[in-house]
């Protein structure tokens, strides 16, 4: 690349040493795959390889709930605590979503109060799930009334199914994108998109399955309606589908593990392209992966306006205090 695009990079995960430690101690595999290596000095090497100079950084997977609220409400501080100091250290390389406690929800107001007003996060980090409740669901709309009188910019990271996995199949490969798809399911299905206007909705992945079986979703969502107003669509279809449609536009997508000719094609005709955001999936996919998908997405026929959103623009949008940011490498701080 002969001019560094600037991007921001929204979808990097962070893994802080005694985090890391945990999981370990836990035996837990995020994804099915080994936990990976990560340090932010190995971070900024990536992203200058790449093109980026911002990383919002976030905790994947697990998460912090185990089972324990007090244990949720420990970690959720310290890995929020972690992400804050590493956006003081580098303003212009990084920042963070903050971690919740879910599916405890009064843990979870109080840790977002503190990550937005005092730790000054970008934004906030929801798995899909939570214990097997999905976004959408009534015990979760205190926190959704919350960050939707905030104006919250919400990462949807996928998480395990609920239920066993299959064995040798890992579920980064297929089960993180159902998980990401029933929770946008379960946001639309129950009025909650409608009900929180204002929180932006990141989904990770390019949403999952979202763009590829959005009509589908759609028909799911018809499946309570009267007949007769069903079959008032029917008659004029194509302006009925337009109109129903509409809703994953409210969505914002991120480009990790998506940027490609087989994935791009159902994301440009279901997304807005003004709130498409690049994304790499550091570390959990290695720097051969990033680079890898970095030149499938280069490679795409897109035109320069559109990419130009996509590395950075879009992003800016979420990210006021990034705008800002003079042409400096991530490294430098």
């Amino acid at each position: 690349m002969s001019k560094s695009p600037r991007r921001i990079d929204v979808h990097h995960h962070y893994i802080p040493p005694a985090y890391r430690l945990l999981l370990r101690e836990k035996g837990i595999r995020p994804g099915g795959i080994p936990l990976p290596r990560w340090a932010a000095p190995m971070a900024s090497k990536v992203m200058a390889a790449n093109g980026v100079e911002t990383a919002v950084v976030s905790v994947s997977t697990p998460g912090v709930w185990f089972g324990d609220v007090a244990e949720a409400r420990h970690w959720a501080r310290r890995v929020n605590e972690f992400g804050a100091a590493l956006v003081a250290d580098n303003p212009r390389g990084f920042g963070f979503f903050a971690t919740l406690t879910l599916p405890d929800v009064d843990g979870a107001l109080v840790e977002a109060a503190y990550a937005l007003d005092v730790l000054k996060a970008d934004g906030i980090v929801l798995l899909a799930n939570n214990a097997g409740i999905y976004l959408g669901d009534p015990r979760f709309a205190r926190l959704l009334a919350f960050l939707d009188e905030r104006g919250a910019v919400v990462l949807i990271h996928p998480g395990e199914l609920p239920g066993e996995p299959v064995e040798g199949l890992p579920s980064f490969a297929a089960d993180f994108l159902l998980d990401t798809t029933r929770s946008v399911l379960s946001l639309m299905s129950t009025g909650a998109l409608e009900r929180y206007p204002r929180i932006r909705f990141i989904l990770a992945h390019a949403g999952g399955f979202v763009p590829y079986i959005a009509h589908r979703l759609i028909l799911a969502t018809l499946r309570d309606e009267p007949k007769i107003k069903v079959a008032g669509l029917l008659l004029n279809r194509k302006r009925a589908v337009a109109a129903r449609m509409h809703v994953f536009k409210r969505f914002w997508y991120d480009t990790a593990l998506s940027s490609t000719p087989a994935a791009f094609p159902s994301l440009l005709a279901v997304a807005d392209p003004s709130r498409i955001v690049f994304g790499s999936d550091f570390p959990f996919a290695p720097a051969p992966a990033v680079k890898f998908m970095r030149a499938e997405y280069e490679d795409l026929s897109l035109p320069a306006e559109l990419r130009a959103g996509i590395d950075r623009r879009n992003a800016e949008a979420l990210f006021p205090r990034l705008a800002t940011a003079r042409s400096h490498g991530p490294g430098e701080g």
